[in-house]
């Protein structure tokens, strides 16, 4: 891996960046690499890309079209667990000694679970109501009496921490008092954290709305007066912003709490933050939580809750660190927002840490979960580093998982790459001389094959272009039937032809028109080319002709 040192400055940028940089032009057209025989296999005449040569795509700029160059992708994967296997001499060993102690503590979690539960639920009853009456309002601070009485629950917390083999935990620094630094952020590796924090510090915490239907858990988080996200909503993510500002400026609530990472990682990486923590403006206290081991890996990545529990369980003891560090405080020149404030607060745990922040997000977990449901092997081979590729070209997550669909229906080998043939094959083309260019614009590396990483920056440096919204709808204009101002049939036929794709099937025509054809009302509608277009930005080489006025002609 590539290491570089750390800086505010740096954060924001992949960890292997595809960096940007034109190509040398040939002949009026952008350099690529060498495909020597493309021209001896399919000799053309043609008057723009065709398939004889040139960029497929230079009639979106009249500027050279800028080339990522073929760096190596980033080998870190922030979400592997180091131990997530179940065999091992000394695997088997430990469990059959361990065995009468797991049974212990199995008891020991279950009585704390109840113990906690019931105290809980006594706390809450009779404000629970008030509180979701008040909720448009604003709810207020938990009175005391029943924060005095949530310290049952808060020992039980203790008490499943010991049953997980946290004996004792070692603490360094110290929180800062609250009206100090009312925000506490800290990494993100287990599940652990959230009870230790409980235990200690008694927060309030932003969590999902799925957490709430847990059972015993969605009761204990309420009881931390929650602030409930849906991460995919701007207005879910924008009122919680505004429920963080307003009770971390009143020091009648607990601190916030948040795990700015968003998800779990292993620990021997820092993803990169999510601004909510840092939007209101308040200091905020970074602390870091450790987990050192030699055989037992305890970070919640690729393995499932159950097994991670057993191997807790079945571990004599699990060492935990815990170190509060100093309070960092937001930009005080107002023009460095929170990105800044972010940045800064995330080199200071990365440099405390002694670990590399990288530019993979919680939409890398997301992209790799998808892979695993899939059944595919070799999954962090799908990550993008998320949060370069969404500040770089502003691509959202749910952009990212639509295209992740499309890709994982062309057939990729075990290594996460496609082919040209399968590539095309998913949309119903034949991997013509026109398909080759395009698919080389993707294949910058030359290895007849594609990365999910490829095809997703390709295809939103494509509809960065500045003239990519204009050729849309230049394409529409041309080709559609000027009765139904839609493009039917015949007239997608039409285009294709004058793109040497005449050698479709028609299982390939109708599957080509399906995709384009996005509410599947049986005719392209403007919006349905735009809507396909945008998704799939490379498919508008398929009109370049149209939008040249140009006609292709293939010498066979």
């Amino acid at each position: 891996m590539a290491s570089r040192n750390p800086s505010p400055a740096s954060l924001s940028t992949p960890l292997l960046s595809d960096s940007i940089s034109p190509t040398p032009t040939t002949n009026g057209h952008a350099g690529h690499h060498n495909h020597d025989n493309d021209d001896e296999e399919s000799p053309t005449v043609c008057g723009g890309d065709g398939g004889g040569g040139g960029d497929p795509f230079a009639f979106l700029s009249e500027d050279r079209p800028a080339w990522w160059s073929p760096r190596g992708v980033s080998p870190a994967d922030p979400f592997r667990n180091g131990t997530p296997g179940w065999c091992g001499a000394y695997e088997l060993v430990r469990a059959l000694v361990c065995a009468p102690v797991a049974a212990a503590r199995l008891v020991l979690f279950g009585l704390s679970i109840a113990v906690g539960y019931a105290a809980t639920w006594v706390a809450l009853r009779g404000w629970v109501d008030v509180r979701e009456r008040a909720a448009q309002e604003g709810a207020g601070p938990m009175p005391a009496w029943r924060r005095r009485l949530m310290w049952i629950t808060r020992i039980s917390a203790r008490c499943i921490l010991f049953s997980f083999g946290y004996h004792w935990i070692r603490r360094k620094g110290k929180p800062a008092p609250r009206e100090l630094a009312p925000i506490v952020v800290s990494n993100h590796v287990s599940y652990i954290e959230p009870i230790y924090f409980f235990y200690e510090l008694f927060p309030t915490i932003v969590s999902s709305d799925s957490h709430d239907s847990i059972p015993f858990v969605g009761t204990i988080i309420r009881a931390m007066q929650v602030i409930y996200v849906d991460r995919f909503s701007p207005a879910s993510r924008k009122s919680a912003v505004n429920e963080i500002k307003r009770k971390a400026a009143c020091n009648s609530f607990p601190r916030v709490l948040l795990f700015p990472e968003g998800t779990t990682t292993n620990g021997r990486f820092l993803i990169s933050f999510q601004h909510g923590a840092f939007i209101p403006g308040y200091p905020v206290q970074p602390v870091i939580v450790r987990y050192p081991h030699v055989h037992f890996d305890q970070s919640w990545g690729n393995i499932s809750l159950g097994k991670l529990m057993f191997k807790m369980f079945t571990q004599f003891h699990n060492f935990m660190e815990v170190e509060y560090l100093p309070v960092v405080y937001p930009p005080e020149i107002k023009q460095e927002n929170a990105l800044h404030f972010a940045e800064n607060t995330s080199y200071a745990m990365a440099h405390a840490l002694n670990v590399i922040p990288t530019s993979y997000s919680y939409g890398d977990s997301m992209i790799m979960a998808r892979a695993v449901e899939d059944g595919k092997v070799n999954c962090s081979n799908y990550m993008v580093e998320m949060a370069w590729v969404k500040e770089t070209y502003g691509v959202s997550t749910s952009e990212a998982m639509a295209l992740l669909e499309d890709f994982l229906c062309m057939s990729p080998d075990k290594d996460g790459r496609v082919n040209a043939q399968d590539f095309w094959a998913h949309f119903g083309l034949n991997c013509t001389p026109l398909c080759k260019k395009i698919f080389q614009y993707f294949d910058f590396e030359a290895k007849e094959s594609i990365t999910f990483r490829q095809f997703l920056i390709g295809c939103a440096h494509l509809r960065k272009q500045p003239s990519f919204q204009d050729a849309c709808e230049t394409a529409f204009e041309r080709c559609r039937n000027p009765l139904t101002s839609h493009i039917g049939r015949e007239q997608l036929a039409d285009v294709l032809r004058s793109s040497m794709l005449e050698l479709m099937t028609d299982n390939g025509m109708m599957k080509l028109f399906k995709t384009l054809d996005v509410d599947d009302d049986d005719g392209i509608s403007k919006d349905d080319l735009m809507a396909s277009l945008t998704k799939l930005p490379f498919m508008i080489a398929l009109f370049a002709g149209r939008i040249n006025g140009e006609v292709y002609i293939e010498i066979v």
